[in-house]
């Protein structure tokens, strides 16, 4: 039996890592808002907890200029930083245009592991959904994608894009440019071509619930899982709380997601 590992975000408070201390919750993720707001004292003291838990944090800055993100690691020491920007596809009636979005951001990534060592480096990458633009060109764009960022992480995370290819501005996601928090499900079938292709391992987020994950890992075979929006806490008109857990959501993530590999797998992931 191969071990899937369960990541959950987004973890801002020390009373909610203490939530999840115990149900077997591998890695957490933490996210910093923007550049103005990079230094919070609650977030530190979550990643301190979790140190002494063995259970590894992860940073989501929503920025990316070098010099703040190296302030940041300073500060929160964390032992994953997570860039979700929202990439574009290559344009075929504009060839090489997307490398002109992806090569600062592969500099970017190269630049912090020669001076963090230790740092491991999570990249999102994108999953249209059907009739989306870019969709027809996703399977050839993840292998440009894999090709280019693989060298300089240590992980794939695929994510749900809710709008098209087409632009850089993204304006359709949660978060302008950036890709998550949608609690849309991927498409599957690119997420396991994605696996199937990386060198690397590749963690299956979008949409992910205690409901589907058994299903997800069994089609898709990912190193890992991961679940934000669909394990949060409900407000009072069943919509999802951010920045809240739901403990019992999240304990039968995990239960879910060990049965899955409980059986034979029925073919070798080269994540694993």
């Amino acid at each position: 039996m191969r071990r899937v590992f369960v990541q959950v975000y987004e973890i801002q408070e020390p009373r909610e890592a203490e939530n999840l201390l115990g149900l077997g919750v591998d890695h957490t993720g933490s996210v910093l808002l923007s550049r103005e707001t990079w230094k919070i004292q609650a977030i530190r003291d979550v990643m301190t907890l979790l140190e002494k838990e063995d259970i590894k944090s992860c940073l989501i800055p929503l920025f990316n200029d070098r010099e703040d993100l190296c302030r940041a690691l300073d500060y929160y020491e964390p032992r994953i930083l997570h860039f979700c920007e929202a990439l574009p596809f290559p344009d075929s009636g504009s060839p090489g245009a997307h490398q002109r979005h992806w090569r600062p951001l592969y500099a970017l990534q190269e630049e912090l592991k020669r001076r963090y060592p230790d740092l491991e480096i999570m990249r999102s990458i994108p999953i249209p959904r059907p009739g989306k633009t870019g969709f027809s060109r996703a399977s050839e764009a993840i292998r440009q994608l894999i090709e280019e960022f693989a060298p300089v992480s240590d992980w794939f995370l695929t994510d749900t894009l809710l709008g098209d290819h087409s632009s850089q501005e993204f304006n359709e996601e949660p978060v302008a440019g950036y890709v998550g928090i949608t609690g849309e499900t991927c498409d599957w079938d690119l997420a396991a071509d994605l696996v199937a292709k990386s060198p690397i391992p590749v963690i299956l987020a979008g949409g992910i619930s205690p409901e589907n994950v058994y299903e997800a890992i069994r089609k898709v075979r990912p190193a890992g899982v991961d679940s934000c929006t669909r394990t949060n806490a409900l407000d009072t008109e069943g919509r999802p709380v951010r920045f809240r857990k739901d403990r019992e959501k999240v304990r039968r993530l995990v239960e879910e997601a060990r049965r899955a590999v409980a059986g034979p797998w029925g073919r070798t992931n080269p994540s694993a």
